[in-house]
């Protein structure tokens, strides 16, 4: 009896500490764990936010960077950041680095500004330290890229044989589905998709005489059907990548447009251009309720179906509203350049022009009512149609959709700053932007986008989303 009472105390779904051991329920996990964890990314966040926000206008007024070298940096920076797997803290990242520590960098001091998120980072770690013997740790069960790699080399090994007849939706077999069970992992149907894999699941006479623990010559159906799985994702992920490169121009190019505007509230108050930012993730804040209790219920009447719309065409939407967003900022940029030229003050980059920074507005706006569409669409994309072994996986897909978009829109910059720039007058991202083309640009992007938009709308016709055999399910091939 004593011995089932300490038993009990350890957590038994095979979590353990920092060292190996098994943990014990009472003195891990739980909201100590939690509270630190959500205290470190609400630092992270701050401090992320806080330097992104304003680093274009650090980088072109102390350093004197040009525009388009400054804008390249910045979505260089942003897209290291977006490629380590995180969690956001929304109150930190829309509200705090956006507003306050913006306010400090443009009205104090640089030092102070970049400081802060600085010292809060380091206490954050210091905070993720100290938590260390309250986390419950999970011991790695294999690498995603590995199994991906396995099937591919079985299938090459295999590549003379014929490829197996197999029945769509055919259940795998009953010693394979014992494995899942073992493993946790639901059932995969089969498809016809991909067929040169199957031949992965080929056995043959050296097969059966191999005597290693890992017979990189044969998989199981479930293997290969995971990796197809993958390999549908992927068509889909590359027709992500154009929201990704319109993102990366509300941290630049519209922080260096509002400093140029009329930012003045009342006699003496004058806002910082990148604070303009927090006003997308308001709108995100006031339009996820819309789309919950409005939206969905009118979607879910009209279709049918549980989510009202599918997962790929809520991101549809998002692109669409995205593509809007760049129409919408190249009107105002028009509209930015002629007050510029009415007002005389083509030649004189760093007046005011007599235009209220609010203008930008809707453009912010039309950001956050993309991301209640394509960044959510994303994460339950990514998430539910990746094999259960490779949850992990997906989360890094989705953030790498940011984090390459952010890559190539430097890559965009560069380009076309090469091409344009041969002659000032040209140049559309002349450092005095009263003379630059920017709108030019977001026209691009916007035309861009919507060629993308009929893209993806093509693949997400032809897209088969993932098939489980119904639990309990034991048929034999």
């Amino acid at each position: 009896m004593e011995e089932l009472l300490l038993s009990d105390e350890f957590v038994k779904d095979g979590s353990v500490d920092l060292h190996g051991h098994s943990v014990i329920r009472s003195h891990t996990g739980t909201w100590k764990a939690s509270l630190l964890i959500i205290g470190v990314e609400i630092g992270e966040r701050f401090a992320y936010a806080g330097i992104l926000s304003n680093l274009v206008t650090y980088l072109t007024t102390v350093l004197n960077e040009s525009t388009a070298s400054a804008a390249s940096s910045v979505n260089i920076w942003s897209g290291v950041a977006f490629m380590l797997p995180f969690l956001g803290a929304f109150v930190a990242d829309s509200y705090l680095g956006v507003t306050v520590l913006t306010y400090i960098q443009d009205n104090v001091g640089w030092g102070l500004g970049f400081g802060i998120p600085a010292f809060t980072m380091a206490m954050a770690l210091v905070v993720f330290l100290c938590g260390t013997r309250f986390y419950r740790n999970k011991l790695p069960s294999g690498s995603s890229l590995t199994r991906v790699i396995h099937v591919f080399v079985a299938a090459f090994f295999k590549r003379n044989d014929p490829i197996p007849f197999r029945e769509p939706n055919q259940l795998a077999s009953i010693q394979e589905v014992k494995v899942l069970r073992t493993e946790s992992r639901r059932q995969l149907l089969q498809t016809n998709k991909f067929r040169f894999l199957d031949k992965a699941t080929i056995e043959d006479e050296l097969d059966f005489e191999c005597r290693t623990t890992r017979n990189w010559r044969l998989c199981t159906v479930q293997q290969v059907e995971e990796v197809k799985l993958l390999l549908g994702m992927l068509p889909i992920w590359m027709a992500c990548l154009m929201y990704g490169i319109v993102v990366a121009q509300s941290f630049t190019f519209f922080t260096k447009q509002g400093s140029t505007m009329d930012r003045k509230i009342g006699r003496h108050f004058v806002i910082p251009s990148a604070s303009m930012q927090c006003f997308n993730s308001i709108s995100v804040m006031l339009f996820v309720p819309v789309y919950d209790r409005l939206f969905v219920p009118i979607a879910k009447r009209l279709s049918g179906k549980e989510r009202g719309i599918t997962l790929l065409q809520r991101i549809g939407i998002g692109m669409f509203f995205s593509a809007i967003s760049m129409i919408v900022a190249a009107g105002i940029e028009t509209k930015r350049l002629k007050a510029a030229k009415d007002n005389g003050l083509i030649d004189m980059p760093y007046a005011t022009i007599p235009i209220s920074i609010f203008w930008l507005l809707p453009e912010y706006v039309l950001f956050g009512m993309a991301d209640v569409f394509v960044v959510v669409g994303m994460q339950e994309y990514f998430y539910d149609q990746m094999p259960d072994t490779m949850k992990s996986l997906g989360i890094a897909l989705y953030l790498s959709v940011l984090g390459v978009g952010s890559f190539l829109s430097s890559i965009l910059i560069l380009v076309i700053e090469k091409v344009t720039c041969r002659k000032q007058e040209q140049c559309w991202f002349a450092d005095n932007l009263n003379k630059a083309h920017l709108d030019y640009f977001y026209w691009l992007l916007a035309a861009l986008s919507l060629l993308n938009l009929g893209m993806f709308m093509t693949l997400a016709s032809c897209y088969k989303y993932k098939k489980v055999a119904p639990s309990g399910t034991e048929n034999s091939t």
